[in-house]
């Protein structure tokens, strides 16, 4: 018996120092590594002058890789070919291959931004910058500036900021199909920007936010930022670059047939004077309409009676444009008349109820209209028809907690084909007055008028806007849901009632727009006043 309990106890012990063992295997806890790689040398070193290798190895005290290098290297100047530079997965060393004849006496920089990390636990080796001159001297003035974004409280992130060379071959176009001289990235901070290692001379300053990193203007995509005058380097000036999204250039979609009397015709650019003319033979009792499209930048065209015909032929023109378009016809059938709410469910005092159709409406009968309380009692309202975006406005006044029932009987409406509706109803209800918030805001010191003060999301909706002709000082916003807000004062210098952008070649800077410093938390059954002074 004693045995036996000696050797349990010996299988025991055995079975334990196997779990140590695998304990020891396998380490658990510990403190992470959060130290970043070191450079241990350079081939050549950094700095180097009179530079004429073909490659440049830079040696960690670790294994390293690459992480979205394309998105954070920045070489300055842009070489037309990109050199080659690995490693691909991990290495102790990055190899800078290149692939394009230097530029003599020419001072370059190689930002890795935070792409360098260690390959456990992708510590990064920050804005490490290797430097180098085909010539004699490393080139040492430099150029610092901020960032802003023209209609948003804060800048885009990584905005590509650059030089063009202002000299005898110097045109405004080089924006758009030549890269800059030299060029900078506001990776490190995005409100800043330093462009380094230049030599003296005349430049053009801009920048972009070059979404396809060509370091091109593409004016579909980017937005772009420039300063009015060209700079003289070297300059203890600090710039400023206020960046904006251009209008494009205008142009026509080839237009698509919906149905057989229903034409889209998509663009680009401005769409308020857009002219579309038929030119096709058309019967005599020919009638059109056209529309906007209230989500997209597309006109919708309708006629009739129908057209029997292959393609049709329209003529489409605005203030600096003119083009012949044409359509290929298909036998479709025009779409039956439907009607319906542009929102429901709650809607403020100061709102209305709007009706949009998916033909246009020509004719309302407020006759055969009614709208109603919950207690079934009659309320008044107004009516309004949007030909052109083709939304129907009841307005009517409000009361608290009450629910509204809008009826339409059968021909109340009737669309641009003579369709009209069957019976028809949309209920729309309110809150309290103490469900809403109140701001009182106060405008100090405005360098002019007219005026635009609107009060804005976090996510950048405009949900109130007042607009002040002449002078004045308090601007009162109601029936605010209750939600964090911005505000912001848009100084409206050609009085179009709007904001509107800038524009390069025409060196138009955007309208100016000032945000209040602080974000507004609104909230329910509550007044907020703030005062601002505009300097």
């Amino acid at each position: 018996m004693k045995g036996k309990i000696l050797y349990l106890i010996f299988i025991v012990l055995i079975s334990l120092s196997f779990v140590d063992c695998a304990k020891r295997g396998n380490p658990q806890g510990g403190l992470r590594d959060s130290i970043p790689p070191v450079i241990e040398r350079a081939v050549p070193e950094n700095y180097s002058t009179n530079f004429d290798d073909e490659e440049i190895r830079i040696y960690f005290d670790e294994y390293i890789k690459l992480k979205d290098l394309q998105q954070q290297l920045i070489i300055s100047p842009p070489m037309e070919n990109a050199p080659i530079i690995t490693p691909f997965s991990t290495s102790k060393y990055i190899k800078i291959v290149f692939t394009d004849t230097l530029k003599e006496n020419t001072t370059y920089s190689i930002n890795f931004g935070n792409s360098i990390v260690d390959n456990n636990e992708e510590n990064p080796f920050e804005f490490y910058k290797y430097v180098f001159s085909t010539g004699n001297y490393i080139d040492s003035l430099k150029v610092l500036g901020t960032v802003s974004d023209a209609l948003k409280p804060l800048p885009e992130e990584a905005v590509t900021v650059m030089l063009y060379e202002v000299d005898e071959n110097y045109t405004d176009s080089v924006i758009y199909n030549k890269k800059p001289y030299y060029v900078s990235s506001t990776l490190r901070s995005p409100e800043f920007f330093s462009i380094e290692n230049l030599k003296p001379g005349k430049y053009l300053l801009i920048g972009l936010k070059d979404n396809n990193n060509n370091y091109n203007f593409d004016p579909k995509i980017d937005k772009i930022g420039f300063v009015d005058e060209f700079i003289d380097i070297p300059t203890d000036t600090t710039f400023h670059l206020n960046l904006f999204k251009e209008i494009p250039e205008f142009t026509m979609a080839r237009p698509s047939l919906q149905n057989s009397q229903k034409i889209l015709f998509g663009y680009e650019g401005k769409g308020d004077s857009i002219k579309i003319e038929l030119l096709s033979q058309a019967p005599p009792d020919f009638e059109y309409r056209i529309t906007k499209d209230t989500k997209s930048d597309s006109l919708y065209y309708w006629f009739k009676p129908g057209i029997e015909s292959d393609s049709l032929l329209f003529k489409v023109r605005n203030n600096t444009y003119s083009d012949t378009l044409d359509v290929r016809m298909q036998d479709k059938k025009v779409d039956s008349l439907t009607i319906s709410a542009v929102k429901t469910g709650t809607i403020a005092f100061d709102q209305t109820l709007e009706l949009t159709a998916n033909n246009p409406i020509v004719s309302v009968e407020k006759e055969r209209m009614e709208l109603m309380n919950k207690d079934s009692l009659f309320v008044d309202f107004q009516l309004r028809l949007d030909e052109r975006s083709n939304i129907l406005s009841v307005d009517f006044e409000k009361t608290e907690r009450e629910v509204y029932t809008l009826t339409l009987f059968p021909e109340a409406l009737e669309d641009f084909f003579g369709q009209v509706n069957d019976t028809l109803s949309f209920k729309v209800n309110t809150r309290t007055t103490a469900d809403y918030g109140f701001l009182s805001f106060n405008i100090e010191k405005a360098k002019s008028y007219p005026l635009i003060v609107q009060l804005v999301t976090e996510g950048g909706v405009v949900t109130k806007e007042m607009y002040a002709k002449e002078e004045q000082t308090v601007f009162e916003f109601e029936n605010i849901n209750p939600a964090n807000y911005n505000v912001r004062v848009i100084y409206d210098t050609n009085e179009n009632g709007k904001w509107d952008t800038g524009d390069f070649l025409e060196r138009r800077q955007p309208e100016e727009v000032i945000y209040f410093p602080k974000l507004l938390d609104i909230r329910a059954n509550w007044t907020l006043n703030e005062t601002f002074i505009l300097e």
